[in-house]
């Protein structure tokens, strides 16, 4: 509409974005956060040293959530925090042992099945690292189509909607107070459009424009963008 009525084509704001390879996708070897739920399939990097023993071994997190000791046997590890494997290590192998150190690190970690429907540009099944948020996943994936919406994107797990991040705010503040870590499973929403305006002329962006959902937008609310 804007190229048959003005005679130029115009950018979709954002969009430039999500098409950059490797732009904002989740790092393997980014630190793993305190909160970070270990799961199946993480790796667990485990020394023990001590007068009487020298331990060093990977411990790979199975299907059933647990891992196996030698002298300690099998023990849950699924669902606890990072930040609390070292208590919970050291609380389980005291019982065997006595007068150790410990250091304890993550070393792989697992991946995820998430899905991205909607008005996404690659939408279906998609396999993630564990450490994505939503914004992660969306760039890993393609982020929203051209009818697709930027400024509410929404997060369903077990059928409930859990978060909407406006990715306005990220693109524009670097705002990531709305944004969550995702679990296998989740559901990513991508909705239609809403309304637009198209800013030309004596512009530093020419481009088109995305309207908040609900409620009016002041002019300079855009001119700012």
């Amino acid at each position: 509409f804007v190229k048959n009525t003005r005679g130029k084509k115009l950018p979709i704001y954002g969009q430039v974005l999500f098409r950059k390879k490797n732009g904002f996708t989740a790092r393997q070897m980014a630190p793993v956060p305190t909160e970070y739920v270990i799961g199946p399939g993480d790796e667990i990097l485990l020394k023990i040293y001590g007068s009487a023993i020298d331990f060093d071994q990977r411990l790979v997190v199975d299907r059933q959530g647990m891992v196996v000791l030698p002298k300690v046997g099998p023990f849950a590890v699924a669902g606890v925090k990072v930040g609390d494997l070292d208590r919970l290590l050291k609380s389980r192998i005291s019982k065997v042992l006595s007068n150790f150190n410990l250091f304890v690190s993550m070393g792989q970690l697992r991946s995820i099945e998430i899905y991205v429907v909607g008005q996404a540009l690659r939408p279906g099944r998609h396999v993630v690292s564990s450490l994505s948020t939503v914004i992660n996943a969306l760039f890993a994936t393609g982020g929203p189509n051209s009818n697709g919406t930027l400024r509410n994107v929404q997060l369903v797990r077990d059928s409930k909607v859990i978060a909407s991040v406006d990715l306005y705010d990220f693109i524009s503040k670097g705002d990531t107070s709305k944004d969550k870590r995702l679990l296998s499973g989740d559901v990513i929403q991508i909705g239609t459009v809403g309304p637009q305006v198209a800013v030309l002329g004596a512009a530093p962006s020419p481009g088109i424009y995305e309207l908040k959902p609900t409620g009016a937008t002041p002019i300079k609310e855009i001119l700012a963008l």
